[in-house]
């Protein structure tokens, strides 16, 4: 699958290093930008810098899980438009309630469908109201 004509700036957020780095090529593969950030702190900063278009986040992380993290970015300006995405192990109907309070557009549990996923980032923006948490 290819990006669309306008490449999207894609921020992956993981503190499994090898897991983000392997998520990354994937979408560098298909076309994106990517940025890669391992932890919460890094996640900010790269953020702020590059503006993605869309987030995938982990949400068990050090420091600061995931939900936090979403919405400090959602706090960011640069990011009131950006789509974003849950990629965990939590998948339970409270994990998935948590994500959309958390401002999570899509709620994924690991291990992710690469195809399904790389469809999805390729199809909208955040700002569309979709909230498909089922899966």
């Amino acid at each position: 699958m290819t990006a669309q004509p306008t490449a999207k700036k894609i921020l992956v957020v993981d503190d499994n290093a090898d897991l983000a780095e392997a998520l990354g090529e994937a979408m560098e593969a298909a076309g994106y930008t990517v940025s890669v950030a391992t932890d919460a702190v890094q996640a900010l900063a790269l953020a702020g810098e590059a503006a993605p278009d869309v987030v995938i986040l982990d949400i068990e992380l050090p420091v600061m899980n995931g939900y936090e993290l979403a919405l400090r970015l959602h706090a960011l300006p640069q990011l009131a438009r950006s789509q974003f995405i849950a990629l965990t192990g939590y998948g339970q109907a409270h994990d998935q309630r948590q994500s959309l309070e958390s401002g999570f557009h899509h709620h994924f549990v690991k291990p992710v469908d690469i195809d399904r996923l790389l469809k999805l980032v390729g199809e909208g923006s955040g700002d569309s109201g979709a909230r498909d948490l089922g899966y």
